[in-house]
């Protein structure tokens, strides 16, 4: 970014200048306080933004819109006309539940009266309104009148019935809260902005054109234009971009000065590995095993994400990084989120280390006194969370494989990688042997990241990326079709079932217990076996089974015993039986899309060709956002190309997931609007000196730093 540039990108805010509160008058800690110190906020209103992760003022300032509207032409109920956008305003005269095709689907109905006409109001899935829509409510609603009647985007109720300024923020809401109520809120918390620390240095805000973190504040929450609103955003996006890669830069540091065992050029056993596999590798494969070997080379740890789509072949690369290990005498371990993962990568590397002579073995949580001792002494371990579970330590780890890492929390990702870890002695002088007790991490997930949210939460990494499968699979072919015509889908089911293939139906994603997702697949099981799929073999797996039952099913499927298996999201990764050419998503709107896109992966593995069938609500029922992850679905297969889109869908912190602690605090940072932003912040922080950016990062990390296991 040119210097030209960097003073123009945060132009119309103030600009840089003394801060207004003296030292003494800036009260930081007032930034700490509950909602309920603020005016017109009840202990009820309260409660409610807890569920929004609202408790302080800090949260509220951090609340951003979601977006801007401009005032609607307000019109009277007689002179609605179909499509166009307005605003009404009446009182409620009754409201009433209907029911809907699906499990837990409903739509509210209100009746409607403004003194000219009545309109009925339809909200859909929002159960609670009916507690709120009493007979003789004001509402205003702004909408369009659609197939259902009035059909709103948003509403206020009772006292919030009011007009919204020329240019208003939307901001997220929750059930039970109306968007309006936080607006409300937001407004009674915004003149503490005054007392916003701003963490970015005075030299650096000058240089950059930055305006002061309050103003930036205060131009998102209540912006005169567009413009406005997203120079501010864009402001305090700089800062959580900076934060972050100030943040990498500290664990590279801290990993410079780390030792790992250098193992050195392949051996016999790689030799032996390369001649045993009955295919040739791809170039993606050769190349990221090149990187591999440069990183395994060195007394740094290795820390490098392998990502690739669906069936692109990873395994295989993570398997000779094992094996690395192996040939040197150490010990290599493969770590993943579940059980049934787990099981199917031991499955899947048992042949090959039997015929190499590499003794291996299975460690989970449901695994025995006997199973641990055969662990603690295997040449190869793969496991879950037991891998890193106080009072279990590999003898001589050298590397280490976190698969599906995404799905991990960071801090246990890097557990695996940090036991024993010791400080390098006097600037990386290694030791005799070349060794250390930090193993080589090599992350791997089969959800590309786009290239945007790599650099900014694994910037710390290097990537190595296989972009396509073998050319041997054909892509699947996908359809997305609703509920009435969900016959369909079977009936083209039973005759691909007929011809000898195999399918999965995958049972709808609920908000249930583990113990409600396993009776949901057992009764649809049952279902099927007495509908449309009574003439062939069905079979039920979900998280409920125990281990040796799960792989009992896998093997009898596997075996063609069975023709169809109806799951939860347990075979979302790690399950490879080639025959199965089918499989069927039902209630497809209620996934995200990196877990569809996974989910389809379980098809398409032999030479056949595939199909998904993905069966959601009618069209209309459907939100936006559901409607462009179904579409987005059946136009690619590419998983980079979804996971751009995804990106774009969801936002930074969403894909980042809350199980990534901090890291998914990025309320106002676009990750593909803003690489000018990323890369600027890349180019800065290393020079960022100790202060308050630096204290930042140290707390945003705080809970994702190595641990250090006995």
């Amino acid at each position: 970014m040119t210097a030209a540039r960097r003073q123009t990108v945060f132009a119309g805010l103030d600009p840089p200048g003394a801060w207004p509160p003296t030292p003494r008058a800036l009260r930081p800690e007032r930034l700490a306080l509950g909602l309920d110190t603020l005016p017109g906020v009840a202990a009820t209103t309260q409660r409610k933004l807890a569920r929004l992760g609202l408790a302080t003022v800090r949260d509220v300032l951090g609340h951003r819109p979601r977006r801007y509207e401009a005032a609607a032409d307000e019109v009277r109920i007689a002179a609605l006309r179909q499509g166009e956008e307005v605003v009404v305003t009446g009182r409620v005269l009754n409201v009433e539940k209907r029911p809907m095709r699906g499990r837990r689907r409903s739509r509210i109905v209100a009746r409607v009266d403004d003194g000219t006409a009545t309109v009925s109001v339809t909200w859909f899935n929002q159960p609670w309104l009916v507690d709120r829509l009493k007979p003789g409510t004001e509402v205003r609603l702004r909408g369009k009148l659609g197939r259902f009647g009035f059909e709103p985007r948003s509403y206020d109720l009772g006292d919030e019935a009011r007009a919204t300024a020329d240019f208003a923020p939307v901001y997220p809401a929750a059930e039970e809260i109306a968007a309006a109520t936080v607006r409300r809120v937001v407004d009674a918390a915004l003149p503490l902005a005054v007392h916003v620390p701003d963490p970015l240095p005075a030299e650096l805000r000058e240089r950059e054109g930055l305006a002061l973190k309050r103003d930036a504040l205060t131009a998102v929450h209540r912006p005169r234009d567009l413009d406005e609103a997203e120079t501010g955003r864009r402001r305090l996006a700089f800062e959580e971009l900076l934060v972050l890669q100030v943040g990498i830069v500290r664990r590279v540091a801290e990993r410079e000065r780390t030792l790992a065992p250098a193992l050195g050029e392949p051996g016999d056993v790689i030799r032996r590995y390369r001649e045993a596999l009955p295919f040739a590798l791809t170039p993606y494969q050769e190349q990221a095993i090149r990187e591999l070997d440069g990183d395994l080379e060195r007394t740094v740890p290795m820390q490098r994400l392998l990502q690739g789509d669906v069936g692109s072949g990873k395994t295989v690369v993570a398997l000779y990084a094992l094996l690395r290990a192996v040939e040197s005498g150490r010990q290599g371990a493969l770590m993943a989120p579940t059980e049934t993962l787990a099981e199917q990568h031991f499955l899947t590397i048992a042949d090959v280390c039997l015929e190499l002579g590499v003794t291996f073995a299975l460690l989970t949580s449901s695994s025995g006194k006997r199973e641990r001792e055969a662990a603690l002494g295997a040449d190869v371990v793969v496991g879950t969370h037991a891998l890193i579970q106080e009072g279990f330590e590999l003898r001589d780890l050298a590397v280490a494989v976190v698969d599906e890492q995404h799905r991990f929390g960071v801090e246990q990702r890097s557990a695996l990688g940090s036991r024993g870890s010791s400080p390098r002695q006097s600037r990386g002088e290694p030791t005799e042997d070349q060794g250390g007790r930090a193993p080589h991490v090599l992350h791997m997930t089969a959800t590309p990241i786009p290239r945007t949210l790599a650099l900014t939460v694994y910037g710390d990494l290097a990537v190595s990326e296989i972009a396509k499968p073998p050319a041997s699979r054909k892509p699947v072919i996908t359809s997305w079709i609703t509920e009435d015509r969900a016959s369909e889908a079977y009936t083209r089911l039973t005759r691909l079932l007929s011809e000898g293939r195999q399918a999965y139906v995958v049972c709808p994603l609920i908000e249930a217990s583990e113990t409600s997702l396993a009776r949901a697949a057992e009764e649809e099981a049952e279902r099927l076996r007495r509908a449309e799929l009574r003439d062939f073999r069905v079979g039920c797996l979900h998280g409920r089974l125990k281990a040796a039952e799960r792989r009992d099913l896998m093997a009898r499927f596997k075996a063609r015993e069975l023709d169809v298996l109806v799951a939860t999201t347990v075979i979302e990764v790690g399950v490879d039986v080639p025959n199965a050419t089918v499989m069927i998503v039902q209630e497809a709107d209620r996934f995200g899309l990196a877990q569809l896109h996974q989910l389809r992966g379980r098809v398409g593995r032999g030479a056949e060709q595939s199909y998904c069938l993905l069966v959601s609500r009618a069209k209309e029922e459907l939100t936006e956002s559901a409607h462009a992850r179904l579409q987005a679905l059946c136009d690619t297969s590419d998983g980079f190309e979804l996971a751009e889109v995804d990106l774009e869908l969801r936002g930074g912190g969403a894909l980042l997931g809350t199980r990534q602690s901090g890291l998914s605090d990025l309320r106002f940072a676009h990750l593909r609007r803003d690489r000018d932003l990323l890369e600027r912040a890349r180019e800065v922080s290393p020079a960022i000196e100790p202060g308050p950016l630096q204290e930042a990062a140290a707390a945003l990390f705080a809970e994702v730093e190595p641990e250090t296991l006995a």
